[in-house]
């Protein structure tokens, strides 16, 4: 299993930076970054709090940090044409020399879309551009010209040049619904949710079943997930304190000792995900950070590699 770190867009560039160099420098395998304009209005951030956006997150980090991969944890799909998305990602695949992933989504955001003037259009109709979209990618990054007429997106024998270093550079899907798990295993090298080992499983199994009535291999679409993790110090009152923290989590979370996180790992393993993700923003800041970090790259992850 690989495991990746994902430092928050809501830090200055330093911090990420920082975090995603000691990150390659510690063992971990790659760091991902999301893609909002502001915070969402329902989050734990205000909505006027600092927000860097995520092609030049990418870019910036391609170039700064050399061994570990780098990719989008995603891409929203309203905001950007197709054509332009394949442009960026042909670019920072050349930037870092061949490491970066794709990552794309339908977006979803209601309040930034709102305050900027983009489109939010219903959540079956997202899915149906996401699939057009994708699609369009795909022609533009791994053939010589490409023509494609939708509904949404027409494009009529264009170039993508230059292409990326990768043969296949990697393209993931996020999102857990059926209707995105279907789009995942028609074009996805990737999927990703959040979720927690069980939810992980079953949606999983569910993108196996749909790459089978589709006739194509599902080993061939990588699994990843995320979820908050909460690393308990020592004493029972820290572990309590943990579970709190698991407890109380507005997205998926998972916490508790080493010990008790690697059981978790392990579940992971056995719902057969390829790589974990972990969220910089339930660790901590700044040496607590990188101390949590330490804990789990070499006390929770060395067993499952």
């Amino acid at each position: 299993m690989r495991f990746s770190i994902w430092p928050s867009a809501h830090q200055p560039w330093s911090e990420i930076l920082a975090t995603a160099s000691y990150a390659e420098a510690t063992g971990w395998d790659g760091a991902w970054i999301a893609d909002h304009f502001m915070a969402n209005a329902v989050g734990p951030f205000p909505p006027e709090t600092p927000v860097l956006e995520a092609g030049t997150l990418v870019a910036a980090l391609a170039a700064s940090v050399p061994r570990i991969r780098i990719g989008t944890l995603v891409l929203g799909n309203t905001y950007r044409h197709p054509a332009v998305v394949a442009k960026i990602a042909a670019a920072v695949d050349h930037v870092s020399g061949g490491r970066f992933t794709l990552g794309i989504g339908t977006g979803w955001q209601e309040n930034e879309h709102a305050a900027y003037g983009i489109e939010l259009p219903p959540a079956g109709a997202r899915i149906d551009r996401l699939a057009e979209a994708t699609e369009v990618i795909r022609g533009l990054l791994r053939t010589e010209r490409t023509t494609f007429k939708g509904r949404y997106y027409e494009i009529t024998d264009a170039v993508c040049e230059p292409k990326p270093i990768q043969e296949s550079l990697p393209i993931l899907v996020g999102g857990g619904g059926d209707r995105t798990l279907d789009l995942a295993a028609r074009w996805a090298d990737a999927w990703n949710t959040w979720g927690q080992p069980d939810h992980i499983a079953e949606r999983s199994a569910a993108l196996s079943r749909a790459c089978e009535r589709l006739g194509r291999e599902p080993d061939l679409i990588a699994r990843t997930a995320q979820a908050l993790v909460f690393i308990a110090d020592e004493g029972a009152d820290a572990v309590a304190k943990t579970e709190q923290l698991v407890e109380r989590a507005p997205m998926p979370a998972v916490g508790g000792t080493v010990e008790q996180l690697r059981d978790v790992v392990a579940a992971y393993a056995e719902a057969g995900l390829d790589e974990l993700i972990v969220p910089d923003r339930s660790l901590g800041h700044g040496t607590a950070k990188l101390e949590r970090m330490d804990r789990f790259i070499d006390e929770v992850a060395p067993a499952f590699r």
